[in-house]
């Protein structure tokens, strides 16, 4: 029963990414039709909000790589046999 899933094939991985440009692309158009009210100068900036959830999103990614290397342990660490190693 081999059984291929919808996302294994390129082409549809490839329409997904322009489907989520494109989205991405008239999000950050639609900041010229939408009076944004800002509390800080920076906010005002446009494509701002996509910048920072962009980088802040980054910003996870690292710390979690960084966390992961931290607190890696063997993959016998709970094996209850390799205490006697």
């Amino acid at each position: 029963m081999n059984h291929e899933h919808w996302l294994d094939n390129p082409r549809n991985v490839r329409r997904l990414w322009r489907g989520f440009l494109v989205v991405l692309a008239l999000t950050v158009a639609a900041g010229f039709f939408v009076d944004l009210h800002p509390h800080f100068a920076i906010e005002d900036w446009h494509g701002f909000y996509a910048a920072y959830g962009f980088l802040a999103c980054l910003a996870m990614i690292v710390v979690a790589k960084g966390l992961g290397l931290l607190l890696k342990r063997r993959d016998t660490y709970y094996d209850p046999e390799s205490e006697d190693e």
